[in-house]
Formats: structure tokens, sequence, C-alpha cells
């Protein structure tokens, strides 16, 4: 195989940025040879930008995997077809990007993963946040123990602002039937799968409080403030909203021997002298506190985004390089998105793991109570908006 041959499955705002990637020479190795979507215009707008190419054209993503002729998808699709969709391409032995979220719900992603597992397709998440240079870099010094033993994780992530022309851009946009949640779904699997990520810690408990269309008119989660525990004993906050302007954007791990601090495209480190629980046990002099230095960490700079997730899984299906994101770490995220409103919903703490079965029913609840809204279907530019 020369070039890997690509299926865009949506071509809304995602998929039509994938595609102008691909088309442009972004994703060396790559083409695109087939695209669908439900809905026509979205198809004659691509097929008219780019009237050089004869895309196969499909009305449906099942279609596209049963007669494509394709090597690998891009599913950028709502989110309840994420995992049904990756399900029948991997079962076919097609390679799989799955956009974020893995899926809506645990129980479906747990499927989508066990088949990914049984079969010989790679599969991937689109967890783009991963390339930033920050963030690795973060992850790396923590696992070489530049912190020590971690104590304390905050993330205050609220430089999402969507007007309700946002909301209002697709119908099945925040509902529950459509979208299957808000803030947490839609612009927060990076921040959340980096939560785990970054720090290499699951939480063990979450207790939340979501306020559903709080800023805007919609059915789901708009914002949100959720306390976590760890095994180890260390605590953190993770706090998002779509309603704050201007927002912010500071993740904070903080462990026995300092801390890290990302923010305004900058990452600090602040290095204790002593690690603090020495201290704590050898110190004389009542008030007092560890010394420490302040350092502006040094990066690589590169942060490439989707085009380096699609980069590397172009390579990696050639055999190039080893996979950067294994599709089944999309897990995780969704388990936090699901403890987080199921906290709200029943008004109380959720100890992880958590019932799947439990989620569902409260899910499928408010599922019943949706409704199809009204809407202009939209093509939004995506460009700096992660």
């Amino acid at each position: 195989m020369e070039k890997v041959r690509y299926g865009i499955i949506g071509v809304g705002n995602i998929g039509s940025a994938h595609l102008e990637s691909i088309m442009k020479g972004k994703v060396p190795n790559a083409t695109v040879t087939a695209l669908a979507d439900i809905k026509e215009e979205r198809l004659r707008i691509q097929k008219e930008k780019y009237p050089e190419t004869d895309f196969k054209i499909y009305a449906s993503g099942s279609d596209l995997i049963e007669k494509g002729s394709v090597d690998a998808v891009i599913v950028a699709t709502p989110h309840y077809q994420h995992p049904e969709l990756s399900i029948q391409a991997l079962k076919k032995g097609i390679h799989v990007v799955c956009e974020k979220p893995a899926g809506v719900y645990t129980k479906q992603v747990k499927e989508m993963n066990r088949v990914a597992k049984e079969g010989n397709a790679l599969f991937t998440i689109m967890f783009n946040q991963r390339t930033n240079s920050l963030y690795r870099k973060m992850r790396a010094m923590i696992q070489e123990g530049a912190i020590g033993t971690i104590k304390r994780i905050n993330w205050l992530i609220t430089d999402w602002y969507r007007s309700q022309s946002y909301y209002d851009s697709g119908d099945w946009r925040a509902t529950w039937d459509g979208e299957g949640g808000g803030v947490l779904f839609n612009q927060c699997p990076h921040q959340l799968d980096l939560l785990v990520w970054v720090t290499g810690m699951m939480p063990t408990y979450v207790h939340a409080h979501c306020h559903f269309g709080k800023w805007h008119d919609i059915e789901v989660e708009d914002d949100v403030s959720a306390y976590l525990e760890y095994e180890n004993g260390a605590t953190g906050v993770f706090i998002t909203s779509t309603g704050d302007a201007p927002g912010t954007n500071r993740f904070e791990v903080l462990g026995t021997g300092g801390k890290l601090v990302s923010e305004n495209g900058e990452l600090i480190y602040y290095r204790n002298e002593v690690d603090e629980r020495e201290f704590n046990r050898t110190y004389r002099g009542g008030f007092g506190q560890p010394k420490y230095e302040r350092i502006v960490v040094e990066t690589d700079g590169e942060n490439p985004q989707h085009v380096g997730i699609l980069r590397n899984f172009t390579n990696a299906i050639l055999g190039r390089e080893e996979l950067f994101v294994q599709g089944e770490e999309g897990l995780d995220s969704v388990i936090l998105m699901n403890a987080m409103l199921l906290s709200t919903w029943l008004n109380k703490g959720i100890k992880l793991p958590f019932d799947d079965d439990l989620y569902l029913e409260e899910l499928n609840k408010r599922r019943r109570q949706s409704s199809k809204k009204q809407s202009q279907d939209m093509i939004l530019d995506t460009e700096g908006t992660y």
C-alpha cells in the first residue's frame, strides 16, 4: 500500500476540516476517495469545492463502510453514531479514526473497545490535544518524578465560549437525543482525557454539579463544577463552561516536589528545594515553607493538532511508526463525563466504576423527553476553536 484511502463519514464542521487537511496535502500518503453524509447539501458543497476529485458519494456511513473500497474511515458524525459506525468498520477490517467523544455512554464504548481488541484493524480517537507540546511535556515531567507524589489536580477550562447561534447551527446539537450531553461531551473530552493521560491517574470518586441550559436555550449542561478524589489521597477540581467571556484555561498539577502550571501558552515549573513531606516532618521553625524555584519550561514547540493525529495514524497503517493514541483509551473521558452527569442527576457522589446500566437508564429518561430543534444547517469554521 502506497497511500491510505480514507472515507470521511460526516462532512459537517470537523469532517470538512479533516477533508481539507488531506486535500491540501497536509497528511502525506493519505488520500480521500469516499464521502458520506445524510444531508445531500453538505456533499454537494464538498464536490463543488474539489471538482477535480471523483469522490464516491454515499448517503450513509453504513453504505460507505460496506461499499466504499477504503482502507480507513474518519467517523465525524453526531456522538451516538461514533461506536456504531466504528464497530461496523472494525468488523470489516477497516482502520478507524473516531472523533471525540468515543461515545455517549460507557456501555457502547466498552463494546466498541471489545470489537477493536478482537480485530486486526488500527483504531484511534481524535485526541488532538495530546499533540500539544505543553501537555506532552507535563506528562513526561510527571512520569520522571519532577513534582513528586501528586496531591492536587485543578483545571479551570472556561475558554469555550459559545453563542446561541452555535447551538442553533444543527438540529442535533445540545439535545439529549441528538448529542447526549453538552460542554462535557462536545468541548471537554480533550481535557478529561488529558486529566488522566497527563497525570497517569484516574479518579475513584466524583461529585459534580452540572447546570443545564444555564447560559443558553439548550437541554444539556453548559456549566459544570466537579470535585474529584484519587486512590492515593489526592483531590481535584474540574470546572468548565461555554458561557464565560473572557474565559480561562489553567491546568495545575501539584505534587510533594512542586507543581506544574499550564496557562497562556506557557508551562511553569515550581520546583521545591525539599520535598514537602520531608519538610513537614523535619522543619522546626513553626511558620515557614519549602523554598522553590520558578522555571519557565522549554518544550519542542510542536503542536500539530488534528493533522498530527492523522499523519501518525496514516504512518501507523503503513507500518512506519507506532500508533500515538490507542482508541481504547477513549473510554476514560466517557467514564468521567458520565460520572459527572450521574452525580448531578442522583444528587450524590459517585464511586468509580459505576453501574453502566444505571447511567444508560437515567440518560434514556432524558432522551424520551428530548425535542428536536428547528435550526439552520451550517458548516462552521473550526479553526482556532480547540
